[in-house]
């Protein structure tokens, strides 16, 4: 079959994408910026990529005629805390109407858990969603998932935040509410299982692990399978902002991210159905299960996405592609240069920069900042970075984006993402002569970024100094 794969760079359709071309179909990758689809070149080979932004006025011609299938695994929730509903209707909307001109059979969906009378306001966005999508000319199959587990999900990341960093926690009183958990794994057996299966079509099921559990019980289950115990403490008086808030300062998740959780998990998601369990003949694992499955995964370093990569666990949205060109004028700059012997060798080190290796010096330093640009409202140090040694464009990198990830080309280049009176780049080069060159641009919006940059070279001698010499010597 051919496919179309809509939200291919998300955490969802990275997990999908390798199973269907392990199943030998046809699949065109559907994204934003081709230069961030988070993929091997070997990967790029077999698949087809077209960009498209579903937000956008719809372009005719843009997609192939000869589809048989497609994936909407499309949303906006962390974008926006007022009008992503909106944003996700336009994206329907304009779904439908690009796969109008192809010969599109089944279109498969995956939604949330809609059974309460009073849906959040994601969950209601979701069920619309699902409304626009069964007004298209196509066979319409929706999976309606619980909360999602597994390594670099959304959910599992701030769970494991939680337990980790705290193990007495005064809660607000949602950690009562019933949830049913699914694992990522079964959440691609599902998926894959639909495809093409006749009896799915123009059909909801709903799709969930076997546990019913609060989230705190969740919480402790989690401590348990990490051989820790925790303490909760619930009380009524946390408002839906300060437990916000209390997620947003405690996990790696982002303001709006937070807000729009707390808003759903108010909500119990329990499913009503277990049709298409029966149907596929799939047994979902357990939650206990689920945990395990996805710290093997970590363990060895085989974690495939990262909710963390998307651009809405940062300060930009889209169009990071105008930051590509770091800017000559009106900047202000650290340069430093060394000789290397192995460039090679400092090459590896240089994509090993940031996450658990952190950055060669002063370490304790980039915490410092981390922390405050937390306290300010910013991305802070906590997403890390989703693999040990491999970066993509449009990565994660603690407080930085990656715009560039050139390795033959000896060439990494990061934006901040950090709160800051003007705009950043680090740049790590190494050239011809094997001369390693670290830039820092500085882009200051008024006097006050010019007194923000003047205040702190001190620290830049340091920082900037130490970096380059460690990066240039350390062992890979």
């Amino acid at each position: 079959m051919r496919i179309l794969l809509t939200g291919a760079n998300g955490y969802i359709g990275m997990r999908l994408l390798p199973q269907l071309l392990e199943a030998g179909h046809e699949v065109v990758c559907a994204v934003r910026d081709a230069d961030r689809l988070s993929v091997d070149d070997e990967v790029k080979k077999q698949i087809d990529i077209v960009e498209i932004d579903f937000l956008k006025d719809v372009e005719p011609d843009k997609l192939p005629k000869d589809l048989d299938a497609a994936y909407f695994l499309i949303h906006s929730m962390s974008t926006s805390t007022k009008d992503f509903d909106e944003m996700e209707a336009t994206t329907a909307r304009n779904f439908n109407a690009y796969v109008a001109e192809t010969s599109i059979k089944q279109v498969i969906y995956l939604s949330g858990i809609v059974n309460d009378a009073n849906l959040s306001k994601h969950l209601w966005s979701r069920k619309n969603v699902e409304e626009i999508l069964y007004k298209g000319d196509f066979s319409l199959t929706v999976l309606r998932a619980g909360i999602i587990v597994g390594s670099g999900s959304s959910s599992f990341e701030i769970i494991r935040d939680l337990c980790e960093k705290l193990p007495f926690m005064i809660t607000p009183k949602w950690v009562l509410t019933k949830t049913q958990p699914i694992a990522i794994r079964d959440v691609i057996s599902f998926l894959t299982g639909v495809l093409g299966n006749e009896k799915t079509y123009n059909d909801s099921f709903d799709i969930a692990g076997p546990d019913i559990l609060t989230y705190k019980e969740m919480l402790h289950q989690y401590a348990k399978a990490r051989g820790f115990k925790n303490w909760i403490v619930t009380v009524p008086v946390m408002t839906p902002k300060l437990s916000s808030y209390w997620l947003y300062f405690v996990t790696s998740t982002s303001y709006k991210l937070a807000l729009n959780l707390v808003d759903s998990m108010k909500i119990e998601v329990i499913a009503n159905d277990e049709r298409l369990a029966k149907l596929l003949n799939i047994e979902p694992h357990s939650y206990a299960e689920a945990i395990d499955m996805a710290f093997k995964k970590i363990e060895q370093n085989l974690v495939v996405s990262s909710w963390k990569d998307s651009m809405i666990s940062g300060r930009f949205n889209r169009n990071l592609e105008k930051y590509i060109q770091v800017p000559k004028f009106g900047v202000l700059r650290d340069v430093q240069t060394v000789k290397v012997d192995n460039p090679k060798e400092v090459l590896q080190n240089i994509w090993k920069i940031g996450g658990e290796n952190g950055w060669y010096y002063g370490d304790w330093l980039w915490k410092t900042r981390g922390f405050v640009d937390k306290l300010i409202g910013g991305v802070g140090l906590r997403r890390g970075r989703t693999h040990p040694d491999k970066i993509y464009p449009g990565d994660a990198l603690d407080f930085w984006r990656v715009l560039s990830a050139d390795k033959k080309g000896k060439r990494l280049l990061l934006f901040a993402e950090m709160k800051l009176p003007g705009e950043a780049w680090l740049e790590f080069r190494i050239d011809e002569k094997n001369v390693l060159h670290q830039t820092a641009t500085f882009r200051p919006r008024g006097l006050r970024g010019r007194l923000y940059w003047y205040s702190i070279v001190p620290l830049h001698y340091f920082i900037f100094g130490g970096m380059i010499r460690n990066i240039a010597k350390a062992k890979s």
